[in-house]
């Protein structure tokens, strides 16, 4: 028996790579035989660098980059087995957790660290890059990381403007000629989960500033500062990006990396699942584990275990969730390919205590699963 299990994180819990690991105890308790394949996986927010490193054995990277504040921070970054492809995260460099409470202003927050994990990886000779792009704590549509790459945003005097998106407002005219001339023979695949634009009722600003610590009327400011970013940027990268799905994501980051990039936006768990050659690893197999901290309506549009499934059904094999908790809509993924759902949780317990045990859980659920998974094998034989 082949038992393929690819989980992502229990976010605050258990990380994507000790999921896997308790499922793979408690399928081998109960199937001592099986072969367990493990595949750690995420949607290209958390996790994904780790993720993709741990499933083609490459290698973990740490590198002090400049802050959304201004500060030097550790960053992570990772490069695939393959020795020709770097991973990122975003928030790793320019990430809300970064950035304490009492300070989150995302008018003056910065993308820079984020462009130089970019150039990092060109340093090193690598010419593919992927960039998860969630959790961000900014809201200066890329330009920081524009910057670390050589892109110079200037105002009607011809000054460089400071670090930010409020600076925007004064901006006057891009010059692109110290761009990274190496951007242009590098793939650049962006994991995207959102469509939102970069300005208006759905853009950055008004949609992700408010948890990024803005106020209606920072919302405001900072929504006419991106609109002036736009029209200036497309009139010299002759990009018109504003309103491609997915430009507003992680602050109008997805936009800065389509106007000064050859980026292509995709969603993460579809490049998670091809870089990491989940498609070979199916093939052959018996079932499929999946699973998340929370199952509920969200998880049918898309995110990690709706995208195990549908490769999964390609190969005609079983998927079976399992989820820290399931809430409203959870059983819409039953028409996305997941052909069974089951919550860890096996009686009431708080969710401090269910944070606490999270490996504890996901393993004893397992052993449950594959115990009813044995039962039916028992009933297939006999009939």
């Amino acid at each position: 028996m082949k038992i393929v299990v690819a989980p992502d994180s229990f976010k605050g819990s258990v990380s994507a790579l000790g999921v896997a690991a308790a499922m793979e105890r408690g399928v081998l308790q109960v199937f001592p035989g099986a072969e367990v394949v493990k595949l750690p996986i995420a949607d290209g927010g958390e996790g994904t660098v780790e993720a993709l490193v741990t499933a083609t054995g490459g290698q973990m990277i740490t590198q002090e980059v400049i802050g959304p504040l201004g500060n030097p921070v550790q960053a992570y970054w990772g490069i695939l087995g393959d020795a020709e492809t770097a991973v990122i995260e975003m928030a790793a460099a320019s990430g809300l957790p970064l950035v304490p409470v009492e300070k989150r202003d995302p008018r003056i927050t910065t993308t820079y660290g984020t462009g130089q994990l970019m150039k990092a990886a060109l340093d090193k000779g690598l010419r593919k890059i992927i960039i998860g792009i969630g959790g961000s704590a900014t809201n200066d549509g890329g330009t920081g990381m524009a910057k670390a790459l050589g892109v110079k945003f200037l105002n009607g005097a011809g000054y460089e403007l400071p670090a930010g998106g409020k600076a925007l407002a004064d901006l006057a005219r891009i010059d692109l000629a110290g761009l990274d001339a190496r951007l242009q023979e590098t793939t650049i695949m962006v994991a995207c989960d959102v469509d939102n634009p970069l300005c208006g009722n759905r853009g950055a600003s008004a949609v992700y500033g408010p948890q990024k610590g803005a106020t209606p009327a920072m919302v405001a400011e900072l929504d006419a500062a991106l609109a002036n970013y736009a029209r200036i940027a497309e009139q010299a990268t002759g990009k018109a990006v504003a309103n491609q799905p997915g430009a507003g994501a992680a602050g109008g980051l997805g936009a800065g990396l389509l106007f000064f990039t050859g980026a292509k936006l995709r969603p993460g768990v579809d490049i998670v699942l091809e870089s990491a050659g989940f498609a070979a690893m199916v093939d052959g197999a018996d079932l499929v584990i999946t699973g998340e901290g929370r199952t509920d309506f969200q998880t049918a549009y898309g995110k990690a275990p709706v995208g195990v499934a549908k490769v999964a059904k390609q190969f005609q094999v079983p998927v079976v969730c399992l989820a820290g908790g399931l809430g409203q809509g959870a059983d819409d993924v039953l028409s996305q390919g997941i052909d069974g759902l089951m919550s860890v949780v096996p009686q009431p317990m708080s969710l401090d205590e269910c944070m606490d045990c999270g490996d504890l859980l996901v393993e004893a659920g397992t052993v449950r699963l594959c115990r009813l998974i044995q039962v039916g094998m028992t009933i297939a034989t006999q009939s």
